[in-house]
């Protein structure tokens, strides 16, 4: 570890203004809902600050698993609920259009045999 690695871990520091609970709900099937609370230092709730919802589930392909999360605006749990199954919807479609991305730039990086850089000469060397 370099003297800057160690540094930068000696700087670490918990953000004690913006900590929060995490509750984990699951349907045991295929939804699994993060509750993040916001809470005081003490531990007790904050209700000035909001309380943040996420959707997380695991998509099934011919390359294996694929996580997919994604945050929901909801104030309750019935309404993250509610508001998971198009959470979900729109990330995964911001995945596949990511994996398009991806894919359209690996095409363009393919070396066409004729466009090939000029490499070594080719022939007898005089290795003196």
């Amino acid at each position: 570890m370099s003297s800057d690695e160690a540094q930068h871990l000696a700087d670490l520091k918990v953000d004690t203004a913006n900590l929060y609970r995490e509750e984990m709900f699951t349907d045991l099937r295929v939804a699994t809902l993060r509750r993040l609370v916001p809470v005081r230092l003490d531990g007790t709730d904050d209700p000035s600050r909001p309380i943040l919802f996420s959707a997380q589930t695991t998509l099934m392909t011919q390359a294996g698993p694929v996580p997919v999360s994604a945050a929901i605006e909801a104030t309750t749990l019935l309404e993250a609920t509610q508001k998971f199954p198009e959470a979900i919807q729109a990330a995964v479609e911001r995945l596949v259009e990511e994996a398009r991305e991806l894919q359209r730039r690996e095409m363009s990086r393919i070396v066409v045999p004729g466009a090939m850089p000029a490499g070594p000469p080719r022939g007898k060397f005089d290795l003196g």
